[in-house]
């Protein structure tokens, strides 16, 4: 069993510890605070859900034919996976299971993606889901995430042999996540990319001057990247869902977003606008003449663009270990479902070396974006007060003993602090020793100039001598310090 989120977020890199049914009455009442106080993404007012103690193992019953039109139009069905443990409910936010899936065109290599709709075990749809219109030989693939624990595929009429699809490996469950015939759809799409006959958005350049991160991108990754989706589902007063197009909002003014909180949705749909980043969006098919992100999109992106060192899934990954011990077939599993080389072994996928360049990047990023962060919502309220400090606190938990356990491995202190009130939100913090807007504003933290390379506040990587190296300044001695790996510390 990998470790469990917090109960306070939907968002990854915020867990405190492992699930068990004896924590739900004390989870109780910080999950209906986020009810009140996250309103753009969770329904203020869940009825009985919120009520009853969270049953974080839910069951999504995949229907006949995923892959098809039909199939994809069918809504998912969400069931409790143990009865016993309680009810699952798709309009409870801390439930919610999500689907997206992504075509491919052979012929004219272009890619459209399309968001199947889950709907409670036995209820309707508010609105019938759209059915899309395929290309003929069209190569489908389909996600899967949770803002719930653990999330299980289960099969209806061969679904999930038709599908193939993936919710683990070794009878261990990946957690949040499970894919159908990724491999197929991301092998047709790199073909073609390397043909020349699909073009890769470029990431293009940010606010900070520096080229715009991807979900690979070490300033962006936390413990489990890569995981859940970007979709967003309608959720009516009476619990029933539609997905979320221009038709279904109009007909339904009282309905409320319901999104899934991932890595994907982080960097495309927040990080992203804060930053002046745009990301990679295709042809949405339950909406037309509109656009929409995806996880695809952002993998293939990240394959395509990302530059050395690119952050992939590691061992120690929660959604990749078994009893909490490397499993290099999940790895290469979880890996295979979005589009990552396989591992040869346990080394090729080192925690160690995750950490190092996390330590290295992230801090720097972060505080050279601090101006741009600071000023932008939180995805979560009840999480941090500015996407500033919610990116702080979640490379903190990433860093530290809950997390990836860099702290233990690495022998280093963490370079990032978090300040939080009585209510456990992040509300400050300090990077490098640069105080939550010191930079720009009264602090006195210098621009290094490398070889024509701006490094706002002498914090981030460049090449010396055709060797990457880290600089960091230390606001509480004043001084700038330089690592190059190839050369030792000059």
């Amino acid at each position: 069993m990998r470790k469990q989120r917090s109960p306070i977020t939907r968002y990854r890199g915020f867990r405190r510890s492992r699930f068990s049914p004896l924590l739900l009455t004390g989870l109780l009442v910080p999950i209906v605070l986020v009810f009140v106080a996250a309103a753009v993404f969770v329904l203020p007012k869940l009825g009985s859900h919120a009520a009853a103690a969270i049953n974080g193992d839910c069951t999504l019953i995949v229907p006949r034919d995923p892959l098809s039109a039909r199939g994809l139009s069918t809504p998912y069905q969400l069931v409790a996976t143990d009865a016993a443990n309680g009810a699952c409910n798709e309009a409870n936010a801390m439930q919610a299971a999500f689907v997206q899936a992504a075509a491919f065109d052979p012929v004219t290599g272009k890619i459209a993606v399309y968001d199947p709709l889950v709907t409670d075990q036995g209820t309707q749809p508010a609105v019938a889901p759209v059915v899309p219109t395929l290309p003929k030989g069209a190569i489908v693939g389909i996600w899967f995430g949770s803002n719930g624990n653990n999330l299980t595929l289960q099969d209806s009429d061969g679904s999930l042999k038709a599908g193939r699809c993936v919710n683990g490996a070794n009878g261990s469950l990946f957690g949040q996540f499970a894919y159908c015939n990724a491999p197929n759809f991301f092998r047709a799409a790199n073909e073609a990319i390397l043909n020349g006959k699909v073009r890769v958005l470029p990431l293009g350049r940010a606010k900070d001057g520096r080229t715009c991160p991807s979900v690979r991108d070490f300033s962006v990754v936390d413990m489990d990247q890569s995981d859940n989706v970007t979709t967003t589902y309608l959720v009516t007063a009476s619990g029933q869902t539609a997905q979320m197009t221009t038709a279904n909002t109009n007909a339904l003014p009282d309905a409320h977003p319901l999104a899934n909180g991932s890595d994907n949705r982080l960097l495309a749909q927040i990080l992203d606008k804060s930053l002046g980043c745009t990301p990679w969006m295709a042809n949405d098919l339950a909406n037309p003449g509109a656009v929409a992100t995806a996880l695809p999109l952002n993998e293939l992106q990240a394959a395509a663009h990302q530059r050395a060192p690119v952050a992939l899934v590691p061992t120690t990954d929660p959604m990749v270990v078994t009893n909490n011990m490397p499993d290099i077939n999940k790895l290469n599993a979880y890996r295979a479902g979005v589009d990552q080389p396989k591992a040869g072994d346990a080394n090729s996928g080192n925690t160690d070396v995750y950490c190092t360049n996390l330590r290295k990047i992230a801090p720097g990023r972060l505080l050279a974006d601090m101006r741009f962060t600071l000023a932008s919502p939180s995805p979560d309220v009840a999480v941090a007060n500015s996407l500033l400090t919610f990116l702080e606190q979640r490379y903190v938990t990433s860093y530290e003993e809950n997390g990836l356990n860099c702290l233990g491995l690495l022998k280093q202190p963490d370079p990032i602090t978090v300040t939080k009130d009585a209510n456990g939100i992040a509300i400050d913090g300090s990077i490098n020793g640069v105080k939550n807007g010191g930079q720009g504003q009264g602090d006195t933290s210098p621009n290094c100039v490398i070889n024509g390379t701006v490094l706002t506040g002498c914090t981030g990587t460049t090449n010396i001598n055709g060797q990457p190296c880290t600089f960091a300044f230390d606001a509480n001695t004043r001084q700038v310090q330089i690592k190059c790996p190839a050369n030792g510390n000059p």
